[in-house]
């Protein structure tokens, strides 16, 4: 057996054992889920996203490493996990990042108090990319919030990336990380708060379909081929036992949000809870956007929704300098006296750029020229503030989720048959950071709804909230997700068109 020493703590392991496998908790270093580097592209060596200072006896380099890796990174022991195999005794050290600028405020409105719990609540909000949750009393007061990355990126930075490593029969990985994950934000929480975890004896849970699986450790096999028939669609309650959570009680119980289909899922139709959509006569439209871009529109007392695979280029991931919201990362950019100009994480020496900066540098590109309509670089590579450049394959990545996400609002409107909305509500963790009108700029929504936009920040977590201090609301969303009408629009011709439209900037 090799001794592998992660941030100085000796773990065994085979030799040949992969270092990305082993942070992931696929090997013996299980514990480290919450600590795990990031693998955007699965671990396949494409995005060089999973760097670690690792030295000792381990494989070559490969090369996929000498591509991504630059001298003075060889120089310093970086590694990428993903390619690096442990051969003998090594030691790992982990480059973190903390968990920088996750959104866990959002839009509520003033509510009944109908509690589900008797002491203390907890509610959860699992993002692909990050975890956000809150504690609350009886008496309605928020006591405590955390937030967290979600430790299954491991496995890959979109939810199609974790229902092929499920297939692969990972699915027992990644339950455990996500589990093992909520447990750490209910010790974080409640010590925040100066109560014991066993004091809390109320959760509620949103997250996409995906994420609402793997946690519940249901397969997801049904949601990875036509016609993506979601074995659960939830709007039930489990017990912490059947989470193997530990540090409450077996019988607390869990509230899962209901979803409305294989992808539209219960963050969705929570974020639709406090924002507030059904609530008046007015046309509304609500976009979710994240890694998944889930969209729902409330015409004439008629929901209608949509899901379209965004991909990660908004929360930094699929970027070649691209990260989270962490010190170091470009999150504002301008143009001043005809040149770009940026505003980093933390005021230190920018390291990468997240997902407002990217919305931003691209917007800023075309408005100097470096970059024209069709997407076209001047230069293959345009520096945003160095070492911080923009590749024509970043350009190409914005390109195709912004479409993606402009043209399923399009089609929402289209299906109902009106032009325009009397408001665009932007929810989630990027939405919270958004230039609205260099958004509009790039096409990432239509420019004619800009006056319209009203921005709620992370409106799932709220919604999952209310769930939490009043069950009222539980039949109120479950009756929604299950009236909703799901615009497909894998099939949808004008959807189809709308997308290769929407490509120019």
């Amino acid at each position: 057996m090799a001794e592998v020493r992660i941030n100085g703590v000796a773990y065994e392991a085979e030799p040949g054992t992969i270092l990305g496998d082993l942070l992931a908790g696929k090997g013996q270093a299980e514990g480290f889920q919450r600590q795990a580097v990031a693998m955007p592209c699965g671990g396949h060596g494409r995005c060089g996203k999973c760097r670690v200072i690792a030295t000792g006896a381990l494989s070559p380099l490969s090369e996929q490493e000498r591509r991504l890796l630059s001298p003075e990174d060889m120089e310093r022991g970086i590694r990428l996990a993903c390619c690096t195999s442990a051969e003998g005794h090594c030691r790992v050290e982990l480059i973190s990042l903390g968990d920088g600028q996750i959104r866990t405020a959002g839009d509520m409105p003033d509510i009944a108090l109908k509690p589900a719990f008797s002491a203390y609540g907890f509610v959860l909000d699992i993002g692909t990319t990050t975890l956000a949750a809150r504690l609350y009393d009886t008496g309605g007061t928020l006591l405590a919030q955390g937030s967290g990355m979600n430790p299954q990126a491991g496995w890959g930075a979109d939810v199609i990336s974790r229902i092929e490593a499920d297939l692969r029969g990972d699915g027992p990985g990644l339950t455990r990380a996500i589990r093992q994950a909520l447990e750490a934000l209910l010790k974080e929480l409640s010590a925040k708060a100066g109560i014991a975890p066993e004091e809390i004896d109320g959760l509620a849970v949103t997250g996409n379909t995906v994420m609402l699986h793997l946690l519940t450790g249901t397969s997801t096999e049904p949601l990875s081929h036509a016609p993506f028939a979601a074995k659960r669609l939830f709007g039930e309650t489990v017990t912490a036992d059947q989470l193997t959570l530990s540090c409450i009680a077996p019988g607390t119980p869990v509230y899962l949000a209901p979803c409305a289909a294989a992808f539209i899922g219960a963050d969705l139709i929570t974020a639709l809870l406090a924002g507030g959509l059904w609530d008046s006569g007015d046309t509304r439209l609500l976009a979710d956007i994240g890694t998944n871009g889930e969209m729902a529109l409330w015409h004439a007392g008629e929901l209608y929704c949509c899901s379209t695979a965004a991909g990660p280029a908004f929360e930094g991931a699929g970027i070649s300098m691209g990260m989270g919201g962490h010190p170091g990362a470009i999150d504002r950019v301008t143009v001043r006296d005809g040149k770009l100009r940026a505003h980093v994480i933390g005021d230190t020496a920018p390291a990468g750029v997240c997902g407002s900066g990217v919305v931003d540098a691209v917007a800023c590109l075309l408005e100097t020229g470096q970059m024209d309509e069709t997407g076209y670089l001047e230069e293959e590579v345009a520096p945003i503030c160095e070492p911080v450049t923009f590749t024509q394959n970043d350009i190409r990545m914005v390109q195709l989720a912004k479409s993606a996400i402009h043209a399923g609002i399009r089609t929402l409107l289209h299906t109902a048959e009106l032009q325009s909305v009397r408001e665009l509500l932007i929810a989630g963790g990027f939405g919270s950071y958004l230039d609205v009108e260099n958004a509009a700029k790039i096409g990432l929504f239509p420019e004619e709804m800009l006056p319209c936009i009203r921005v709620i920040g992370n409106a799932a977590l709220s919604g999952a909230a209310m769930l939490l201090l009043n069950t009222d609301y539980r039949k109120v969303c479950e009756s929604h997700a299950k009236c909703a009408k799901i615009v497909e629009l894998s099939s949808n011709p004008f959807f189809a068109d709308e997308y290769m439209e929407r490509m120019l900037f």
